[in-house]
C-alpha cells in the first residue's frame, strides 16, 4: 500500500480570473496636495482573496479589514511590484477603489506565483 503523503493545495492558472492593473502615482501639479493616477505599468489576471473569517477579529484590531491578497503569475524581469505602486481591481465589487501595495512575497508553495498584499489607499 502506498503511504499517505500530504500535498498542499496549489494555485493554478485557472484561478487567475480577475484583471488587475498596477500603476505608480504622481504628485498633483499646483499647490493642492494629493496624488493622481499615473500610467499603467503592468496589467495581468489575479486571484483575489480578502481577509479570512478566522482572522476577522485580528483584522479589526489592526485596522486592516479592507486588505486584499492578490496572487499573480511571477512576471520575472518584466515588472517587479513594490510598495511604491498602487493596484486597481477590475471587478464590480472593487470599482472606484485604489489599493496601495503593502508587501510583496514569493509564493513558497509554487515559485511560479507572487503574492501581493494591498490595502485601500486614502
Amino acid at each position: 500500500m502506498k503511504p499517505f503523503k500530504y500535498k498542499p493545495p496549489r494555485t493554478h492558472t485557472g484561478e487567475l480570473r480577475t484583471p488587475v492593473s498596477f500603476f505608480e502615482s504622481e504628485a498633483n501639479e499646483g499647490p493642492m496636495p494629493g496624488e493622481s493616477k499615473g500610467e499603467t505599468l503592468y496589467s495581468c489576471f489575479a486571484k483575489v482573496d480578502e481577509v479570512w473569517m478566522k482572522d476577522i477579529e485580528v483584522a479589526k484590531a489592526n485596522g486592516t479589514l479592507s486588505d486584499v491578497t492578490l496572487t499573480i503569475r511571477d512576471p520575472l524581469s518584466t515588472f517587479r511590484p513594490t510598495n511604491k505602486h498602487h493596484v486597481t481591481i477590475d471587478h464590480s465589487h472593487y470599482q472606484g477603489k485604489t489599493y496601495r501595495i503593502k508587501e510583496v512575497q514569493p509564493d513558497m508553495q509554487n515559485r511560479q506565483f507572487v503574492r501581493v498584499i494591498a490595502g485601500v489607499s486614502e
